[in-house]
């Protein structure tokens, strides 16, 4: 069996109807599998629909709610979040639907969310945002991945920051990172198709750096540019966890953990509307004249064009939407086996 590709509406589609098939509300459903299939177009595997298996068994489950109960509390501009356990797609989208109008009455919303799950990528609540004229920055907890620096032993989350600048005609400017070397994801995809991971990435559980990506999942994933990258993680975690209310540190629980209860993950969202801040004409003018000095610095040797955060994920998006998604062998089964399971037809390839 080799690599294989799919038709996008057909691989949204059968991650909408898994969805359904588990208790999730059409529109939810909806949510959750655009931002799947969003990730796999611009080549964030680890975010795509390799998560679909993971997130079916917790709703099969009840450790994920399909239809939580959650709760806002608005005062002023800023919103309390409780998602109910739901999953972090669908709480994280409805929050930022209830942040959107706040912001444009005050200029600005702050949301802070408790009791959530993984997200998905950030840069997805960013892209929605940009399509509202609107600034986003979206961060996100999740489970230890990350040591203190000088420390041998995961505490922190990989703790994602993503900011979203509209633009004009151009593609957004998405800045989505994490707080880590590579986000975890990376190397829980490389374990379940067997790969190793490249030195650097992560260490294992006695602190030496390690290829196998099943050591570094029992280990540790190195912090982005060393103590840097743990005081970002330190910052996030204390916006996302303390501040919010939800967990924080290793008290946040592992989603592939089978063992451990509810993740309640913590959330953040900032949103801004830029016509408080400045006219909106202004603002683009500003934008683009900004982008195009970027652009316009003398390349460096080995380089053949200077590209602007979002450019690379947009172009790879257009890619991918005209020619499919490419999955492997490992995860076409799954996807069929869990289909089977759910009542639900793997759709057929293209090639």
């Amino acid at each position: 069996m080799s690599n294989q590709r799919y038709r996008v509406e057909n691989l949204q589609q059968f991650c909408a109807n898994v969805f359904v098939s588990l208790g999730l509300p059409s529109g939810d459903a909806d949510v959750a599998a655009n931002s799947l299939i969003r990730s796999e177009l611009e080549g964030a595997g680890s975010h795509g629909i390799s998560r679909l298996a993971i997130y079916s068994k917790r709703l099969r489950e009840g450790r994920i709610a399909s239809t939580p109960k959650m709760s806002m509390e608005t005062f002023g501009s800023v919103i309390k979040v409780d998602g109910g356990n739901g999953l972090g797609q669908v709480v994280a989208y409805h929050t930022l639907q209830a942040a959107m109008p706040l912001a444009k009455k005050y200029g600005l919303a702050g949301a802070f969310i408790k009791n959530s799950n993984h997200f998905g990528t950030a840069a997805y609540f960013c892209q929605i945002a940009c399509q509202e004229k609107m600034v986003l920055i979206a961060m996100t907890n999740s489970p230890p991945g990350i040591p203190p620096w000088g420390g041998k032993r995961a505490y922190f989350g990989t703790n994602p920051i993503a900011f979203g600048f509209p633009v004009r005609q151009e593609p957004p400017v998405i800045v989505d990172m994490s707080s880590s070397v590579v986000a975890r994801g990376k190397i829980i995809l490389a374990a379940k198709l067997g790969q190793s991971i490249p030195f650097g990435w992560a260490i294992d559980e006695e602190g030496r750096e390690t290829t196998d990506p099943s050591a570094a999942l029992r280990g540790a994933v190195l912090p982005l540019g060393g103590a840097k990258g743990y005081a970002l993680a330190m910052a996030i975690e204390v916006v996302c966890g303390v501040l919010s209310g939800a967990a924080f540190g290793p008290h946040v629980n592992n989603l592939y953990n089978d063992q451990d209860p509810a993740a309640n993950v913590g959330h953040f969202f900032l949103v801004l509307d830029i016509e408080k801040w400045m006219n909106l004409d202004d603002y683009f003018l500003r934008m683009d004249q900004f982008l195009q000095e970027v652009k316009e610095t003398p390349i460096a040797k080995d380089f053949e064009e200077i590209l602007y955060p979002g450019e690379r994920r947009y172009r790879t998006y257009l890619q991918n939407k005209t020619s499919g998604i490419d999955l492997s062998p490992e995860i076409q089964q799954e996807l069929e086996q869990l289909g089977a399971g759910c009542g639900v037809p793997w759709p057929a390839s293209v090639r």
